[in-house]
């Protein structure tokens, strides 16, 4: 809900149209539909623009790089950034949070709890989870209609017997080999591409980026058109991924997704199916942009000169957690040392009795 800070009305922005979201069969989808927040960011487009205020007719200018409102230094009126522009700041809906922040402080303290053991002692010491952040994510949110062209090779086994004996003995396998291929026609809703190349860099070495990955997915038929007033108290990112920058992303999920449809029929191939073609067609998209809720827990760890940063992530709608900390060498090699020497007890045990 959104509060008015003079008059203390309540508000909520309508849900999306179905018109915009879910217009139809998604099997009759044609064409590139984008919409007005997903289009291509242009390379000239200002951050900073101007407001008129409503209140006093003053203007006033708001650098959306930093932020999406303002307030009139006139007469106070509070100012939001709800028409689209240029820049990737506006996208064409929102994910509200209903997680709080009380309730996600206790999420990654128990997350970080039950790896305390193991966990690097630095970061035991300096764990304050009260310093999570509520984050906006940009998304962009894809409806797709799909055909899909699969052809390899399966087998099914007739015989199989060893050879040999001892630590010598092999077994091997007789089977039947088939050319099969499979065509599937299906349609997918609310797929969601990050649309942010920061967070989309998966580089493991530097950091645990692909964390956010795992807290999906967001239930974003709930989501409400864009209004500013939702970020209050919160942080955002700006998208900076256009279409085409992302449907490599979308052509990937999307061939995941007809190999998962195909499983079934492809049972009787008991030594497994090798895909040699794969072909995709789209026939139609529809893209939104949409901002996503997340509460964030960052970390730095620096070990022999070389830095990492860990994240811990909170789905802003299920509750569901994931994350990295940094972990001990030392006492994960104490660990295994001792379950070593326990192992090898038991062993000795058991050879001493027989």
């Amino acid at each position: 809900m959104l509060v008015c800070l003079f008059c203390r009305h309540e508000w909520a922005e309508a849900r999306l149209d179905e018109s915009v979201t879910t217009s139809g069969d998604l099997a009759s989808l044609t064409g590139t539909i984008i919409g007005s927040g997903a289009a291509d960011i242009s390379a000239d487009a200002n951050a900073v623009i101007t407001l008129k205020c409503g209140g006093c007719g003053a203007e006033v200018i708001v650098n959306t790089a930093e932020q999406m409102g303002a307030r009139c230094h006139w007469c106070r009126h509070v100012l939001t950034v709800n028409e689209q522009i240029p820049n990737g700041a506006v996208p064409d809906a929102v994910l509200p949070f209903t997680v709080t922040h009380d309730q996600a402080v206790a999420k990654i303290a128990e997350f970080a709890a039950k790896r305390r053991t193991f966990a690097d002692r630095t970061f035991v010491r300096e764990f304050t989870p009260e310093n999570v952040v509520g984050v906006y994510m940009p998304y962009m949110v894809v409806d797709a209609n799909v055909s899909a062209d699969v052809a390899g090779f399966g087998e099914i086994e007739t015989r199989r017997f060893t050879r040999g004996s001892g630590d010598d003995k092999e077994t091997f396998y007789d089977a039947d080999v088939y050319s099969v291929d499979r065509h599937v026609d299906f349609t997918a809703d609310d797929l969601t591409i990050e649309a942010s190349s920061e967070r989309a860099n998966m580089n493991a070495a530097v950091n645990t980026n692909n964390i956010i990955n795992t807290i999906l997915p967001f239930d974003t038929e709930n989501a409400v058109k864009w209004n500013a007033s939702y970020l209050t108290g919160f942080t955002s990112e700006k998208r900076d991924q256009d279409v085409a920058h992302t449907t490599p992303v979308l052509e990937h999920q999307l061939l995941s997704i007809a190999r998962a449809q195909v499983v079934a029929s492809i049972a009787p191939y008991d030594r497994g199916v090798r895909w040699e073609q794969e072909r995709l067609q789209v026939h139609g998209t529809r893209w939104l942009a949409m901002c996503l809720p997340v509460w964030l827990y960052s970390y730095y760890h620096e070990k022999n000169g070389e830095g990492m940063v860990h994240y811990i992530a909170v789905n802003g709608r299920t509750a569901e957690v994931m994350g990295s900390v940094p972990v001990s060498k030392a006492r994960l090699l104490a660990a295994s040392l001792t379950a070593g020497t326990v192992l090898e007890g038991l062993v000795v045990a058991f050879l001493a009795v027989s």
